[in-house]
């Protein structure tokens, strides 16, 4: 069946074949729904966080706590998105490792929906979280807060992991060049 006839049946963005529970690090955009800049403003290069932005927050960094294998590091918040790197631990020895190990000559055959420990069910528990803390403080002018899916990059090696820090720091500097910019200033966040 096509999407035409089953809009519901898209076309994964992942990376077919590549087990999304390996130990390595990922770097990840969650983009809201509809590119709305609900999440804070950037006011010279400095991200000022609104209420549902302090809520995200608060749920990146519980991360950890709901996922043991999972450790965080840089992340930016910015208005209408985040950027972060999650790193999944090898769970049989405890090591870690900025690198995305591909799968070789036996890749695993993948189940619908997300595995347990996967980038996938990380990032779907995040959401979900974020969302109804929001919505239970009586922030439901948008009854979705986040885009369905969310962007990922395998980060490959050492110089893959050290740009995408870099592009995290920078994040909110170039925030002017972005072409949400114009949208952010014209939206009304004192509602919530």
């Amino acid at each position: 069946m096509d999407k035409i006839n089953n809009p519901h049946n898209r076309r994964s963005i992942r990376l077919a074949g590549f087990d999304y529970s390996s130990p390595g690090a990922y770097f990840v955009t969650i983009v809201s729904h509809k590119r709305f800049p609900i999440f804070g403003k950037i006011n010279n290069g400095k991200t000022y966080l609104s209420h549902p932005g302090r809520i995200v927050e608060e749920c990146w960094g519980e991360i950890p706590s709901d996922f043991s294998t999972v450790s965080l590091d840089g992340f930016v918040i910015m208005p209408n998105h985040l950027h972060g790197i999650v790193i999944i631990d090898d769970q049989r020895n405890g090591t870690t490792t900025n690198i995305s190990p591909f799968l070789t000559g036996d890749e695993k055959t993948m189940t619908a929906g997300p595995q347990s420990k996967s980038l996938s069910a990380i990032v779907g528990s995040f959401k979900s979280v974020a969302t109804k803390r929001i919505h239970r403080l009586g922030i439901t002018k948008f009854h979705s807060i986040w885009q369905r899916n969310y962007y990922e990059h395998i980060i490959r090696n050492e110089d893959d992991y050290q740009s995408k820090v870099e592009y995290i720091q920078s994040n909110p500097l170039n925030w002017e060049d972005d072409e949400d910019f114009v949208l952010t200033n014209s939206f009304d966040q004192d509602s919530y």
